[in-house]
């Protein structure tokens, strides 16, 4: 676990700068730009993680920052990599919708040891840090009790890639949808984790992820009782790409309709 609390107070004090930021340019006419298809950047985005980087710079020059639109940048090797999505649901935050975060971890000697995702319109600040719980707005929180894939409300989420894989996905949406009470598609992957931390959700799975989507939630969920892995129930690698997240209760039942679904 992380024994400097600077590390956490520092990931806090830069979600809620970027909450500020997201804040100011939501719902405005902001420019949009593409990096892809479907895949959107903004001028929010930008800012938040240009912020960032200059706080960490300042405060600890020997750490190394991976970021969604800069890349790991010119780094040197250290113990202590940040991982940040300045903005956890993009599409959404360009579409007006109220529903999107900032997400940062904090990785030490590759173990993924702090993560704290702020959502500025709910204002809703996650944290946790590994061996000591998990948190929203200070309180504790863990995730559900739930034991049946009936009874569970999922939550997944489909990736920019999806135009040209979209009939594998649609395969496992739809095994789920036949096994599930329900299953909802929100947007921010940070968040989806989150809420299954919370208990809000019981499961989460999605595909063609990158670090800085999931990282951070990671430490979340797991800090909060929950489980994570690759889609083959093996451990989770954050550049793997899949994730299934869990209560730990559904977990096997999730590993087992996927690999059905997929096959």
């Amino acid at each position: 676990m992380a024994d400097d609390p600077l590390f956490l107070s520092t990931a806090i004090e830069a979600a809620l700068a970027a909450g500020r930021i997201q804040r100011r340019y939501f719902r405005q006419d902001v420019k949009v730009d593409k990096k892809g298809p479907i895949d959107l950047v903004t001028a929010a985005d930008l800012e938040v993680e240009r912020e960032f980087r200059a706080l960490i710079a300042a405060r600890f020059p020997d750490h190394v920052v991976l970021g969604e639109e800069q890349g790991a940048g010119a780094s040197t090797a250290s113990r202590f990599r940040w991982i940040i999505d300045p903005v956890d649901g993009t599409t959404n935050f360009a579409h007006g919708i109220a529903l999107f975060c900032s997400s940062i971890a904090l990785e030490i000697d590759g173990r993924l040891d702090i993560g704290v995702v702020y959502d500025p319109m709910a204002e809703e600040l996650f944290t946790a840090e590994r061996g000591r719980g998990a948190w929203l707005n200070g309180l504790p929180i863990r995730v559900s009790k739930c034991d049946q894939l009936i009874d569970s409300l999922l939550v997944t989420g489909f990736p920019y890639s999806v135009h040209e894989e979209r009939q594998q996905m649609v395969n496992v949406f739809a095994a789920f949808l036949g096994e599930a009470q329900g299953v909802r598609r929100l947007g921010s992957a940070a968040l989806d984790l989150c809420y299954v931390a919370a208990g809000r959700f019981d499961a989460f799975w999605e595909e063609s992820l990158h670090p800085w989507d999931m990282a951070a939630a990671v430490v979340i969920v797991e800090a909060a009782g929950g489980r994570v892995s690759n889609y083959d129930d093996g451990p989770l690698n954050i550049f793997g790409r899949q994730i299934i997240a869990s209560n730990g209760s559904l977990h096997q039942a999730m590993v087992a309709a996927i690999g059905k679904a997929r096959h």
